[in-house]
């Protein structure tokens, strides 16, 4: 097509004077082709469509490809009579179910938009934390195939001799990326520990095939000697953000205190949750069924979870619960002499089950005290007080023993109709979030745009031409950054109008018919020009740009 050009502009202000804020939501728009949503082939060299009658609602494409002629039927509905589209991006309101939704009594709450975009970007922050290494000369800067270690957790002292509880060794933590893939990993180190027999890794095997939404993903083990001695190292999957249940819910040592000092078999009645510092019960019944769901996966694959317990149960937002450090006693705890490795695991599998049991009883306490032997009777009391007798029931069965080797199917009758319940909040908490990517999806594109349009306006040289910027097609371009940017009012000030800038944007980038007028800075030149000869020359100067970037010209 023609180029469209004009002469140097003056530099002083535009003097357009905009009536009325352009309503992004209520405008005319120029009807689409006829041909919309017509079915189109860009494969084939001669394409010939022979529509059938139109009650059919069915288009016989025939194509022509190297001499041979192909005949299909074509489903794509035709475009009906009266069927006008935007032909370009414009932003639609709220979904109504999602702009009326209401939350329930007792339901988990769910992020609104600014603490959502705020949990976002700690995640962020956190995924990049890095450490100087001159300050923390103990982390080595690389171990393995991962790189850029970040300690998740206080390190234990050089010096320190006693081991932990939990898996009988000494532990840290620490977040690295993979310079395989690039992508951060949660890396368990288990200090002073010398693998002595591969054949456990016939388990972690088994570990790595389990991907669960309720499951830290187990990726490999290796040892290593970065640290100075015989490491054992785990790599997880990295859930940046999150932090134990033992912290989130058992950090308070007033919980201790009023479950300890209650004078049972004293109450006039049951105590209000809200007054007892207890935990809904809603919230405990998705706990129930996020770590329920667990178990019947790792129990379904043959082998036991061996670590619920609230220091090892991550917690991500508001509700979602991850198990955590899968398979660590698996290779701890391997025994050589035995023949068949998961000879062990159906004990393994009832302990979780005692374990899972416990678990909910401390939440329903709110507190671990309530899960000792001689606070049991006290225990059962306050849940008994406060709760439903479904979860009463549930904690009794998990916790007593039984004649009959136990599953964790067996808990479903008791979880019954609340299951509907977590299904129908998970729905809903994926309908807003939908509605906020919703109002985001399109922002890249226009940074896209945007950022083109920046490496393109005011260039002080091009090619050895410093006048390039101010002319031919690129004077255009600078004359429209004008209009997007730089309008002012009647009385000479800065008009500010973001849908004025969107929806400019939305026709550029779709090269709509619609004209506009471009003013030059002295007022002394009026073009008259169309949003597709705009996107011409937007195209073709960035081609140029990029062509003379790769050495092309």
């Amino acid at each position: 097509g023609m180029s469209l050009s004009a002469g140097s502009s003056p530099l002083h202000s535009p003097k357009i004077t905009p009536h009325t804020s352009p309503a992004p939501r209520r405008r005319s728009h120029t009807p689409n082709p006829a041909n919309y949503m017509v079915p189109t082939s860009a494969s084939a060299s001669v394409t010939n469509a022979v529509s059938q009658p139109p009650s059919t609602g069915q288009v016989i494409q025939k194509e022509t490809v190297g001499g041979t002629t192909y005949f299909y039927t074509d489903t794509t509905p035709a475009p009906l009579t009266g069927m006008v589209f935007p032909n370009y991006h414009i932003y639609h309101p709220a979904a109504p179910h999602v702009a009326y939704m209401q939350p329930k009594a007792n339901a988990p709450s769910f992020f609104m938009a600014d603490e959502l975009r705020q949990e976002l970007i700690n995640r962020h922050l956190i995924t990049m934390a890095q450490i100087d290494q001159a300050d923390i000369p103990a982390v080595p800067a690389e171990v393995d195939s991962y790189h850029s270690l970040f300690p998740l957790e206080p390190l234990p002292p050089p010096n320190r001799i006693q081991k932990t509880s939990n898996f009988g060794y000494i532990t840290s933590c620490y977040k690295a990326v993979n310079s395989k893939d690039d992508l951060p990993y949660c890396l368990r180190r288990i200090h002073g520990f010398r693998l002595v027999n591969t054949k456990c890794m016939v388990l972690v095997d088994m570990w790595k095939k389990i991907q669960h939404s309720n499951i830290v993903t187990l990726r490999e083990v290796f040892t290593t000697k970065a640290f100075g001695e015989h490491s054992l190292v785990f790599a997880y999957d990295f859930h940046a953000g999150g932090e134990t249940m033992m912290s989130r819910h058992f950090n308070d040592p007033s919980a201790d205190a009023y479950f300890t000092k209650r004078k049972w078999g004293q109450h006039d009645g049951p105590l209000p949750r809200q007054h007892a510092g207890l935990l809904p019960e809603s919230l405990i019944w998705a706990y129930i069924v996020q770590l329920s769901s667990a178990l019947r996966t790792i129990h379904t694959a043959g082998l036991a979870c061996r670590v619920m317990d609230p220091t090892k149960i991550l917690v991500t937002g508001k509700t979602r619960l991850r198990v955590n450090c899968v398979g660590i006693f698996d290779v701890l705890t391997f025994d050589n002499s035995q023949n068949n490795p998961l000879a062990l695991m159906a004990q393994f599998q009832q302990a979780d089950l005692i374990s899972l049991g416990k678990v909910v009883l401390a939440l329903a306490c709110n507190s671990l005290s309530g899960i000792q032997r001689e606070n049991l009777q006290k225990a059962m009391e306050l849940v008994t007080i406060n709760y439903s007798s479904d979860l009463k029931n549930l904690i009794l069965y998990l916790l007593t023993d039984q004649n009959r080797l136990r599953s964790v199917n067996d808990i479903m009758p008791m979880i019954g109709a609340r299951f509907y319940t977590q299904l129908d909040a998970a729905q809903m908490r994926n309908d807003v979030i939908e509605e906020e990517l919703a109002k985001e999806v399109q922002n890249g594109r226009l940074f896209r745009l945007l950022a083109k349009l920046g490496t393109i306006n005011e260039r002080p040289e091009f090619q050895k031409d410093p006048t390039w910027s101010e002319t031919g097609d690129r004077y255009l371009l600078k004359l429209f950054r004008d209009h997007l940017f730089h309008q002012v009012t009647e009385a000479g000030t800065p008009w500010i109008d973001l849908s004025h800038i969107i929806s400019c944007l939305n026709k550029l980038d779709a090269g709509v018919p619609e004209k506009i007028s471009l003013i030059s800075r002295d007022e002394k030149s009026v073009l008259v020009v169309t949003y597709s000869d705009l996107k011409r020359c937007f195209e073709n100067t960035f081609q140029e740009l990029i062509a003379a970037a790769n050495g092309q010209l």
